[in-house]
């Protein structure tokens, strides 16, 4: 191809224009445009990662080379261990239970009406920041039943199955005719015969804790064949009002407090206090004690500790699921969207079952989208920090300890900034190869 060359004003052809000046003209320019992209980059990025490297290498003050001192303190303090297992479970449950949920909603919501609007529900928590959701999981995982929705709904749970007390703190008061038995029952101090009547006074049960359906405590009437007794709260408010062992007029029974007849270690009859605490019990328990066993005296179920050493990590680990599931959901929707529904329906004609085509053609088909949720997550989960931060309390958050967090400690609280570096440092070798594989898998999704 011949040079372009245009005539001069004497009509001598100029010189012919280079095609390369063009190119190198344009190429400036965009350099131009790149430059201040380019510094931010460098200052915001580059900088802050040669500088971390260099100063990992140094002792606190900065001023001593200490060589690999600082990464070897990372296989040797016990704070950066617990940091880098707890690392290794949420990279290994979190990314892959938040994914499951995700393909489990992407596919169920295709089936129902209010799809859309499931799926505006579940992505919500994106729009909540880390540090609001924290607050928020804070609360619910809170020990009291009263605060916690957590703990609500576990002791709602247990005491359908298992009634709880309502006398945990009743206990026997001066001059009582009951001992202490051991393992928190009581029992008479004497044994009973027929006829007899038995007086089981209690204190202790605050007056707004006693059940509804108590009524004014009456005293045992005697029957010839049988044993009669009363059990209730021996208090009456007012100084030096009620009589010390014997029912008044103002006390409470306490209606299903259960007694038992024991002889030679050996119940033989039982029986179950009415609303105004009387009992009765037949021949049976002649010559018997009477016990108060200690499922009446037990606590209530207070729920698990959610935030306790054991838990922690777990429950931290659902707060972020919650939060990232509808990521998951969304991907995983959008790739379901673009899948032939030819092959769906051919295998059903072929006479697959819902989970067969699920399992043989809908997750193989969606592997690549799976793939780079997966893998997003593992890196998002690497560096979180917020949610650990927040919602683990002072008295487990060496449990829930996570790499970021340690760095943050080791740098601002322990002033320690070598070693922190160094955790920035091991952080992004854990990071890189994460998004290598991830950058690479984009690439050769869009070749395809």
């Amino acid at each position: 191809m011949e040079p372009d060359t245009a005539a001069g004003p004497s009509g001598v052809p100029a010189a012919p224009t280079s095609r390369r000046s063009v190119t190198g003209t344009r190429g400036t320019v965009a350099a131009l445009f790149l430059l201040p992209a380019l510094l931010l980059l460098g200052a915001l990025v580059v900088y802050p990662i040669g500088y971390s490297v260099v100063r990992s290498f140094y002792d606190r003050s900065g001023d001593g080379f200490t060589g690999f001192d600082n990464y070897q303190a990372l296989f040797t303090d016990d704070g950066i261990r617990t940091a880098l297992k707890n690392n290794v479970i949420w990279v290994v449950f979190a990314p892959t239970v938040a994914t499951a949920l995700g393909l489990i909603f992407a596919v169920l919501t295709e089936r129902i009406r209010w799809g859309t609007a499931f799926k505006l529900v579940v992505f919500m928590p994106m729009a909540i920041s880390m540090l609001a959701a924290g607050i928020i999981f804070r609360l619910v995982y809170d020990q009291d039943p009263d605060k916690g929705v957590a703990n609500a709904v576990w002791v709602g749970v247990h005491d359908t199955f298992a009634e709880s007390s309502a006398y945990p703190k009743a206990h026997p008061g001066r001059e009582s005719p009951l001992e202490a038995a051991g393992g928190g029952a009581f029992v008479t101090k004497g044994t009973v015969s027929v006829g007899d009547t038995v007086t089981l006074p209690l204190v202790g049960v605050a007056p707004d804790l006693i059940p509804d359906d108590a009524g004014r405590a009456a005293a045992p009437k005697p029957e010839a064949d049988r044993i009669t007794g009363t059990t209730w709260q021996d208090f009456t408010r007012g100084k030096g009002a009620g009589t010390l062992n014997e029912v008044d007029a103002d006390e409470l029974g306490y209606p299903g407090m259960k007694i038992e007849a024991v002889k030679d270690g050996t119940v033989v009859e039982t029986a179950t206090a009415d609303a105004d605490g009387t009992f009765s019990l037949s021949a049976k328990a002649d010559g018997a004690q009477l016990r108060l066993p200690a499922g009446n005296f037990q606590a209530p179920y207070n729920g698990l500790d959610w935030l306790g050493p054991s838990l922690v990590t777990p429950a931290i680990i659902g707060s972020y699921i919650w939060m990232w599931a509808g990521f998951a959901m969304v991907l995983i929707a959008a790739g379901l969207a673009g899948m032939p529904r030819e092959l769906l329906e051919a295998a059903r004609v072929d006479g697959a079952n819902e989970w067969q085509v699920f399992r043989r053609i809908t997750v193989p088909m969606l592997a690549p989208v799976l793939a780079v949720v997966t893998v997003t997550l593992m890196i998002n989960v690497l560096k979180v920090f917020d949610l650990v931060f927040i919602i683990a309390p002072g008295s487990s958050q060496d449990d829930a300890d996570v790499l970021a967090l340690e760095l943050y400690r080791k740098g601002f609280s322990e002033d320690q900034p070598g070693i922190a570096s160094a955790i920035a440092v091991f952080l992004l070798l854990l990071v890189i190869p994460v998004m290598w594989f991830n950058v690479r898998r984009l690439r050769r999704e869009v070749r395809r």
